[in-house]
């Protein structure tokens, strides 16, 4: 049944309108909630949606309880292809909790919010930006991770990152779902304005395994074993010069203390102005997708070998 959680009008006979698809399925009380679509610039999440309502149609008498899915929360950003609320200029996950008395967009995050709240899970996919490109990975905030780093093992990523606060961290949706006690993990993967199919499965394959571990769902299921580190085994790779960046090696790749992982180069000279190697031995789970760069921009992130 297709809900709509709230409805503003706009100039030129446009609406502003969150919809979501609110699933009953069996006798089960229990709720889940997969959330998309924050970031205009983000479309991993709207396969997922697709293909996971299209294995529910199938095994339908397999799950039991709600599933409510959110496909596009910023659905003028999507329209628009662009990160932020256009007209407004806002990011969509930097003003939750939203403000009821607010302005069009604080109400309409406090209506999300209140509609979300609640939940046994929410599930917030992101994409990366159009820049880089990222593993299945989940990311917690170190100081919510109580009861959650559980239920990311679920979910068939690769890798989990229990990262450090952050003041502007407060502001996003997983944040202020979690604050309340509703449970809301972060899932980032693939590239922006592009769809990763095999990224998107192996999420839906962590899906259906979530659900199974909550109750939900009573078919097979799969799941990988992830990996699970803090910040002080992620090396950041920054550019020390300005230039065009050619990586010398694939995306989910495990590379040697010292290898080579690309260079940036001048075209206008022919010459190559850094060699980038890498600090340590471990997996580079993030890689630059877009090749300009300048000085201090973020090349790719790699996660330490644990001993």
């Amino acid at each position: 049944m297709i809900k709509t959680i709230t409805s503003a009008n706009l100039p030129v006979d446009e609406t502003y309108e969150i919809q979501k698809n609110h699933l009953v399925l069996g006798n089960g009380k229990k709720r889940i909630c997969i959330v998309t679509g924050t970031h205009g610039d983000e479309l991993e999440g709207q396969y997922v949606c697709f293909e996971l309502q299209k294995i529910i149609e199938k095994q339908h008498d397999l799950f039991d309880g709600i599933i409510d899915i959110y496909p596009a929360i910023n659905p003028l950003g999507l329209e628009s292809m662009t990160r932020k609320v256009p007209f407004f200029d806002l990011d969509m996950n930097r003003i939750f909790p939203g403000d009821k008395e607010g302005s069009l967009v604080e109400y309409v995050a406090y209506q999300i919010i209140q509609d979300l709240k609640g939940a046994d899970l929410v599930v917030d996919i992101h994409a990366s930006n159009v820049y880089l490109k990222e593993i299945p990975q989940i990311r917690i905030n170190e100081t919510q991770s109580a009861g959650l780093i559980e239920l990311a093992k679920q979910m068939n990523v690769d890798f989990i990152w229990e990262h450090s606060a952050s003041t502007v961290l407060e502001s996003t949706l997983a944040y202020s779902l979690n604050d309340i006690k509703t449970p809301t993990l972060v899932v980032e993967m693939g590239v922006g304005l592009r769809i990763t199919k095999n990224y998107g499965n192996q999420l839906i394959a962590g899906l259906l395994n979530v659900m199974k571990y909550l109750g939900m769902y009573h078919g097979e299921t799969v799941c990988k074993e992830p990996m699970i580190s803090t910040d002080k085994n992620v090396f950041f790779l920054n550019a020390k010069e300005a230039g065009l960046f050619l990586p010398t090696i694939a995306h989910d790749y495990h590379v040697q203390k010292g290898q080579k992982i690309g260079e940036i180069v001048n075209p206008l000279t022919g010459e190559v102005e850094e060699e980038v190697c890498s600090p340590c031995t471990g997996l580079v789970f993030t890689l630059r997708e877009y090749p300009l760069v300048n000085e201090g921009s973020l090349l790719g992130r790699i996660l330490e070998n644990q001993k």
